[in-house]
């Protein structure tokens, strides 16, 4: 058995924290299975001795399913990739019935037919209805395939997504259908509204589905393999005695000719076969008694009670909680704590993970790494970038050239720099070239508001230096532009508590990040006793 879905192997993303590198959703196809109640996942290989060469982006479903027949001990998932899968299937299927949401609906007659045959085409009526455009609703203005006429209440069986995308959505049908709703005081207003809504799923299903060509049909009943599979009918009294031409006969032969279309004609159909072509199968196929429906309408069961949808932001916070004490566990009976360290060093474990196109890798924990830097390695790389001059580095952002002293206007200036070019600087002689640079701008705006809004540390004589070298104007002397150093980690904190204030006890970036990597800031309660004060 495998399992996929809109988003690719199901498996793998419940187990996405203990994948190999080597697995990803380009070569997942037909890897992945549970075989005799394990899970099964076929690896790469780089050895052409088998029958089936592994090395491929993906084997074929029947090289997948020879190599498990043979060599099934070889591909058992590791055990933290089961035990994380088995975690999330535990309790199933039981599970699957808290999942289910049953409402009343008022549905065409013909819609409640199919859906006795094949409940679960609800979902790619769902779809099709929250997902249409313009061009699908066109084909709703007339209701070809199920008009209004004839409809009946009855109870669908919904999943709780399918049943909040529908319900979610608010929606009027063209005027030109003939769907009309009663007042929303009406008693069974949802009903007409839920039915309203299905009926046009279904509808757009219907106007997707393939059209068939009835000369291509002809020729598909006139082949050997039709006379074949009637004989064999035939032959296992699929008629039951009926004379060839009555009623009963006719009707046989239409569902024979219906599944040798579907089924035999072409092997793979079960594949292919849209859902609107399933559903257009079903009624030619299906009696419908609209008597029998009216009398099962006076008696339905109640339907269940939706409020599950309404979720407040309290009930939220204690969901989220929930899934992350079953991811970590060990973390249940902690009790929170408020460390502006921690804060500041899971921020730096942040910015040291590598990060490529596919997203940030997240640490759980801020102990995991250190920040580290290493000086050779950041020159050699700003070597590579910039070039082995060192002054090559003032380029565009040195926009007002008359406030550096080191550049000159005169031609014989730049004949001589033009030669200096040519000579080769050491690498001790462009980190005090950079750090000339850097000191210059750091000089520059410590005397402007950027420069001013950022805390620095505190020192005994540096402090007052500081004092000084900010108090002064910009054509102080050298004694006075000594910098004291930014504090970074105070600057890092403050502004993560200032966009986290900022929030409003929304989500927002900052506890989305702080959150991910297991560290949790208490409510803001100058908001909260702000709030209390403007509602007294």
């Amino acid at each position: 058995a495998r399992i996929d879905d809109n988003d690719g192997e199901f498996l793998l993303i419940e187990a996405a924290d203990f994948l190999p590198e080597w697995l990803n959703p380009e070569n997942s196809d037909n890897r992945v299975f549970f075989y005799k109640g394990e899970l099964h996942i076929i690896p790469l290989s780089e050895t052409h001795k088998q029958e089936c060469d592994l090395s491929a982006a993906s084997p074929t479903l029947s090289q997948a399913l020879t190599l498990l027949s043979t060599r099934s001990e070889e591909f058992l998932a590791a055990e933290p990739i089961r035990t994380a899968v088995y975690k999330r299937i535990d309790g199933y299927p039981e599970k699957i019935q808290a999942s289910f949401h049953r409402a009343h609906c008022y549905l065409p007659a013909g819609i409640v037919a199919v859906l006795r045959q094949r409940p679960s085409l609800v979902a790619a009526a769902v779809q099709a209805f929250y997902l249409r455009d313009p061009v699908d609703l066109r084909a709703c203005r007339s209701f070809r395939t199920f008009p209004p006429e004839e409809r009946v209440m009855t109870i669908v069986t919904f999943t709780k997504c399918l049943y909040a995308q529908l319900v979610q959505q608010q929606f009027f049908p063209d005027r030109r259908s003939g769907y009309t709703l009663p007042l929303p005081s009406h008693p069974q207003y949802k009903a007409y509204e839920l039915g309203m809504k299905l009926a046009h799923g279904f509808e757009i299903l219907c106007s997707k589905c393939s059209k068939v060509s009835p000369d291509s049909k002809k020729n598909m009943l006139s082949s050997p393999l039709w006379e074949r599979f009637l004989s064999s009918l035939k032959e296992k009294n699929y008629f039951k005695g009926e004379l060839e031409g009555s009623v009963k006969y006719t009707k046989l032969l239409r569902m024979a000719e219906d599944y040798f279309e579907q089924s035999v004609a072409k092997p793979e159909s079960y594949v292919e076969v849209s859902p609107g072509d399933e559903i257009l199968t079903l009624l030619r196929t299906t009696t419908i008694d609209l008597k029998e429906f009216e009398r099962e309408a006076a008696c339905l069961p109640p339907e269940d009670d939706d409020s599950w949808l309404e979720i407040t932001p309290g009930d939220l916070d204690q969901m989220l909680k929930e899934a992350r004490n079953e991811s970590f566990p060990s973390s249940n009976e902690e009790e929170p704590k408020y460390d502006l360290e921690a804060v500041a060093e899971s921020m730096k474990a942040f910015v040291s993970k590598v990060s490529t196109h596919e997203g940030a890798e997240m640490p759980w924990s801020s102990d995991e790494s250190h920040v580290t830097f290493d000086v050779d390695s950041f020159t050699k790389a700003l070597d590579r970038i910039l070039g082995a001059d060192s002054e090559e580095l003032d380029s565009d952002d040195l926009d007002e050239e008359e406030e550096f002293d080191f550049l000159d206007e005169d031609d014989e200036d730049l004949d001589a720099e033009n030669q200096r070019q040519d000579q080769e600087v050491s690498p001790s002689e462009l980190i005090g070239s950079l750090k000339s640079y850097m000191d210059e701008m750091d000089r520059e705006l410590a005397h402007t508001n950027v420069g001013k809004s950022f805390t620095t540390q505190k020192k005994g004589a540096s402090s007052g230096n500081a004092t000084t070298s900010q108090k002064a104007g910009p054509d102080s002397g050298a004694e006075d532009t000594e910098l004291t150093p930014v504090d970074v980690d105070m600057n890092l904190v403050t502004n993560l508590l200032a966009s986290y204030s900022a929030q409003s006890g929304l989500a927002g970036p900052a506890s989305n990040i702080l959150q991910s990597m297991g560290v949790y800031l208490p409510e803001n309660a100058d908001r909260i006793g702000s709030n209390e004060g403007a509602t007294e």
